[in-house]
């Protein structure tokens, strides 16, 4: 990889920093589905329109979701499928060390 400029090292935080929410995590993963449009994301979200509104408008400005409008409704999608590749690493990676560190607590109860 190649050494990135600071513009682009902002850039990168900003997505990662839209990442390193819950509901906007819950609401991405809601979009590996397909395309939703706001009431849907409500729906299973867990909060309210006003809020998923916000998100929605964040991830969109940081380039993670793509909308369109249809109409009276706004549809959103992934702009980047790669994008969960990248949660589908860090996930997995969490997934491993939790399992690993659960695996040696029964290993020290077993020894205590």
């Amino acid at each position: 990889m190649q050494a990135l400029t600071d513009q682009a090292l902002v850039r990168v935080a900003e997505v990662f920093k839209a990442l390193a929410e819950p509901r906007r995590l819950k609401i991405l993963n809601a979009l590996r589905e397909g395309e939703r449009n706001v009431s849907e994301l409500v729906a299973v979200s867990d909060t309210s329109q006003a809020n998923v509104s916000k998100h929605l408008a964040l991830l969109t400005q940081v380039g993670i979701v793509a909308r369109e409008q249809r109409g009276n409704c706004v549809y959103y999608r992934m702009a980047d499928p790669a994008t969960f590749e990248l949660c589908d690493l860090v996930c997995g990676q969490l997934l491993r060390k939790t399992m690993a560190e659960l695996e040696w607590q029964q290993t020290f109860q077993r020894d205590s």
